[in-house]
């Protein structure tokens, strides 16, 4: 097999590879998201209602289409811990440690069934008291049962995307990340699937690749699953018959516990062979045949997405424009959440090219729309008229003619910047932070084929009314490519939900056929200037106003407080709560704090997850610090003492400008310290064993220290 070396191809091979891991991702969203609505149903159950799955069907059961779900989350929060650890041979106690960080108790990714029931939930409480991975999902400590259920198999697709032509890089990756929470055949079955992903950057022939991932099974039970699916499932015979004929020989009744991997890999086999090459076919019958469904979806579709390419995916019914791209990663980190297709590829493109031992790929700004038919989540605005949208593989083209109006037509196209309130989900916990905040400055290069066109850049806050919509200046475009820059404005303490463009043409086009490009669209830094303040509460009865939305909070309880802007308590160590994103570097976070009980609390910044962030704190009673906080390890940068009260407000501030620190405390810096890299990250709060109030919080921006102005990719 030919492999693919990362970045250091000629263009159109690189191009190659990284649309090929787009449609890897996008085809395992398309797949999750099809199969998640039925996920649990009883196949007959599935039948009655829908015959089969073969289009999006959750409106029919009134619920959102884009959620949180734990096999997207999963697999491409764990994948981070490539580039969270460059240069480093992948371990599963890196894995591990990287379930610490990004994972929050009862709260996110995992099925919280229970201790000895659900598996990832074991695992998870097993690395929480001290048992290091690969020790947290093995036979020994868990027994065969927990160890051999579904889940190594669908938290690691990206892996296998990750290594082009290289399946012994892509087994070894998804065995030590897989191992944190299973063995056995688990891992074996994890395995013959990375081989494959990896492979089919090269082979798009079905019956070679199992014959080749096949070398990589160690399992008997494996291999002769492996023998009996191919020997009775192909193309020419009915996927019922498929299904019947794996439910009778590999169904959940002969395996014990709720889902187990065995199962589910031979009916995703089942829906590859039976589906031959067609895209949707693969995904439909993956859907419709009941056992896990949206994990075994997302199997077969990021397969068929590298195998077959990304025409494949727009074959059939149209399962690409509903998705338009989106998708939830649901961590501690929640600037990472609201994300697409393309941005995870370029992860892990980037990841790959770490792996290669290269340099990660210069800084991209967050919209490129850079494969065919990439939208990134925009659509028309469902809040405004919308336009028709398409991605052209160089920018966002919107189609903006056909109107028979005599007046002026007015078309809106918008992505999710934030949770949307119209699409809540009671399934899964979703927690998360804006990707943007009043006080970011939007650049963006938009061209018109007509020079009557202009446009107004906007953001949506969510009010009682549903949608308050504030609108930027407007800017004249031509088919001369334009930059446009705008600040975004407060509107008191909510965030934007989503970000668009409205397009005007003149009456004397309105009628014929025109358009506008958006090229790009970015945005960097932190808030110049981004605040809440005040009491939050409007009821005693409701801790959790709108406010709060933006923070996602690892404590015990974080609420809005009676008297101040925001109580944290946490019983335990390491209770954060954090707001922000990736692309926030050099920023000073402050608020005025009233300690109670408590072993330590202050402020947190550049918070990467919630085991990975720097702080400057009051401690014990008589001191300050400024600690950085990497995984299972607290280092103290700076400390000098200071006896402090409680319950007396201090105002605290914390500044991160490059790799200089400073903890300031009633207008005077105290301590200053230097830290380990320039990354970003968000900021908010930290209190172990006790509580903290909060009154307020302000984020500035500071200037960019000219020493590290070339910065680090906004990915890494």
């Amino acid at each position: 097999m030919t492999t693919h070396p990362v970045p250091h191809t000629p263009v159109a091979q690189h191009k190659r590879y990284a649309e090929q891991v787009y449609a890897g991702v996008l085809g395992k969203v398309i797949g999750v998201y099809l199969g998640r609505p039925v996920e649990g149903w009883p196949y007959e159950d599935i039948t009655d209602r829908f015959g089969e799955v073969s289009r999006y069907v959750n409106d029919d059961l009134g619920v959102p289409l884009i959620v949180a779900d734990d096999d997207i989350s999963g697999t491409l929060a764990f994948a981070r811990v490539v580039l969270d650890n460059p240069g480093r041979l992948i371990e599963p106690a890196d894995v591990g440690d990287t379930w610490l960080n990004y994972i929050i108790e009862d709260r996110t990714i995992l099925w919280w069934g229970g201790m000895g029931r659900s598996t990832e939930h074991t695992a998870y409480l097993n690395l929480r008291r001290g048992i290091p991975a690969p020790r947290s999902g093995s036979i020994d400590v868990n027994g065969r049962t927990l160890a051999e259920q579904i889940g190594a198999q669908i938290f690691s697709d990206a892996f296998g995307l990750m290594c082009p032509g290289d399946p012994d890089r892509a087994v070894g990756l998804t065995r030590a990340a897989a191992a944190v929470s299973h063995d056995g055949d688990a891992l074996e079955s994890a395995g013959l699937l990375a081989a494959m992903r990896a492979l089919a950057f090269d082979e798009p022939d079905l019956d070679r690749l199992l014959d080749a991932g096949t070398a990589y099974v160690r399992s008997p039970a494996v291999r002769t699953l492996l023998d009996d699916v191919r020997a009775h499932c192909s193309a020419d015979r009915d996927w019922r018959d498929i299904r019947g004929w794996v439910d009778r020989h590999y169904g959940y009744a002969r395996y014990p516990g709720p889902c187990h991997a065995l199962s589910n890999l031979a009916m995703s086999l089942g829906a590859l062979l039976g589906a031959a090459d067609s895209f949707p076919a693969s995904v439909m019958i993956a859907s419709s045949v009941g056992f896990d469904t949206d994990s075994n979806a997302g199997t077969v579709g990021c397969l068929n997405g590298v195998r077959l390419g990304l025409d494949a995916l727009g074959e059939g019914p149209d399962l690409r424009t509903p998705v338009a791209d989106r998708l939830l990663v649901v961590t501690a980190d929640g600037g990472e959440c609201v994300s697409d297709a393309t941005r995870e590829a370029d992860r892990i493109v980037a990841s790959a090219a770490a792996l290669a031992g290269s340099e990660p790929p210069p800084p991209l700004p967050r919209f490129t729309f850079a494969h065919r038919g990439s939208v990134q989540g925009f659509t028309g605005c469902p809040y405004h008229p919308g336009a028709e949208v398409h991605g052209t593989g160089n920018g966002l083209r919107v189609r903006l003619g056909g109107s028979a109006s005599a007046e002026a037509v007015t078309r809106h196209v918008s992505t999710p910047t934030f949770l949307d309130p119209a699409e809540t989900s009671g399934n899964f916990s979703t927690l998360a932070s804006p990707t943007l905040y009043p006080g970011q400055t939007l650049t963006a290069r938009l061209s018109a084929t007509h020079e009557g066109t202009s446009v107004r850049p906007y953001v949506l806050y969510a009010d009682a009314g549903g949608a308050a919509t504030v609108l930027g200046e407007a800017h004249l475009l031509g088919p001369a490519p334009r930059m446009l820059r705008w600040q975004v404005p407060p509107l008191g303490g909510p965030v934007p939900f989503r970000v668009g463009f409205a397009f005007t043409t003149d009456a004397a086009v309105a009628d014929i056929e025109t358009g506008a490009t958006l090229h790009e669209l970015d945005w960097r830094g932190a808030p110049e200037h981004f605040e809440q303040s005040g009491v939050l509460l409007s009821s005693i009865w409701d801790t959790r106003p709108p406010a709060l939305a933006p923070w996602v909070s690892s404590a015990k309880n974080f609420e809005a407080d009676f008297a101040v802007t925001y109580s944290v308590s946490h019983p335990d160590a390491l209770g954060v709560v954090t707001t922000g994103t990736r692309e926030w570097t050099d920023y000073a976070v402050a608020s005025r704090l009233t300690l109670s009980l408590h072993e330590t609390a202050g402020l947190v910044a550049r918070s990467r997850g919630h085991r990975r962030f720097y702080a400057g704190v009051f401690t014990g009673g008589d001191r300050l610090r400024l600690l950085h906080q990497h995984d299972g390890e607290r280092h103290i940068l700076a400390e000098t003492p200071f006896p402090y009260e409680r319950d007396r407000p201090y105002a605290v501030e914390l500044r991160c400008r490059g790799r200089d620190l400073a903890l300031s405390v009633d207008g005077r810096t105290r301590l200053t310290g230097t830290a380990a890299d320039t990354l970003g990250g968000g900021s908010g709060f930290i209190v172990e064993r006790g509580a903290v109030a909060a009154d307020g919080v302000r984020i500035s921006r500071l200037a960019v220290p000219r020493a590290a102005r070339q910065g680090a990719h906004p990915s890494t």
